[in-house]
């Protein structure tokens, strides 16, 4: 059995972004004549990526936008915040301590998001976190995103991992559709980006600090281990 793999998505989960993302969200809607809309307005409007985000803004002021004209505001949109993903981004408490606990138990750790992959890669070298993932990989990475399973399956492979023994840690419903998938367990914090309360995402654990993060991994295994006994 290879080491087990922890796959996190990054937005939301690893990184508190809403301010960057909102702020890049709200520089398209200033220059196309639309209303700002608030960064407590984040939790309904991130976690399915910018595309999305860009569509939720406009919906948010009743504005519905062709796709011609969507696909030349999100290019723009990537290109401000290409400029501006690490103004003010900063990783939650306890991500990297949490992450070093991790690897030295010698597990594989490996981001799947649907953020671009550049922009995921840049980010987490800008916060230093970088050197910790085996494998980072964007909406971009493969023909398949979040919510399909794919992607996830495919990340825990570019990380080196098995999804026989992996973990997906998220914040979202789309975090946790795509788990439930791909067949596997997860873990779901509840202090980001969702307008749904994450007990109620179905995830197999809730976690509110990354300290609870490796205890709710040990609870999984042990759960797992508990079922193969018995069978």
């Amino acid at each position: 059995m290879r080491p087990q793999t922890v796959i996190f998505d990054l937005d939301g989960t690893l990184v508190d972004s809403a301010r960057d993302l909102m702020g890049t969200l709200n520089f398209i809607l200033a220059r196309e004549g639309t209303p700002a809309l608030p960064v407590e307005k984040a939790h309904s409007l991130l976690g399915a990526g910018a595309r999305a985000l860009l569509e939720r803004g406009f919906a948010a002021n009743g504005q519905a936008v062709e796709t011609a004209r969507m696909d030349r505001l999100y290019r723009d949109f990537l290109d401000h915040y290409n400029e501006h993903l690490a103004d003010e981004t900063v990783a939650f408490e306890g991500v990297e301590p949490a992450l070093v606990a991790l690897k030295a138990r010698g597990l594989i750790l490996g981001v799947c998001t649907n953020k671009m992959t550049s922009h995921s890669v840049r980010l987490l070298e800008a916060l230093k976190l970088s050197p910790y993932f085996s494998a980072i990989c964007g909406r971009d990475a493969f023909a398949w995103f979040k919510p399909d399973a794919r992607h996830l399956t495919l990340s825990i492979a570019a990380a080196g991992g098995d999804p026989a023994s992996a973990i997906m840690v998220g914040d979202s419903k789309t975090d946790i559709d795509t788990a439930i998938s791909a067949g596997l367990p997860s873990v779901c914090v509840d202090f980001g980006y969702t307008d749904i309360p994450a007990v109620e995402l179905g995830a197999t654990r809730v976690i509110s600090h990354f300290n609870a993060l490796i205890p709710a991994i040990d609870a999984i295994n042990a759960q797992y281990a508990k079922r193969v006994a018995a069978s």
